[in-house]
């Protein structure tokens, strides 16, 4: 996944901006775009175990 994170304007206090791939998030400030991001990432490196039922059929 392809992750940016970009003010929406120069202008200092802008808004803030999260790509992932095609979707966008808005955030109010750089630091909590970058804490969203910050999860996002946790989340995606996390262990995920698969149902009973799928792993029988992998």
């Amino acid at each position: 996944m392809d992750i940016q994170v970009r003010p929406l304007t120069p202008l200092e206090g802008s808004l803030w901006e999260v790509r992932m791939d095609r979707r966008k998030v808005t955030f109010r400030s750089e630091s909590e775009a970058r804490a969203f991001v910050q999860t996002l990432q946790a989340r995606l490196a996390a262990p995920h175990a698969l149902p009973l039922a799928e792993q029988r059929q992998a």
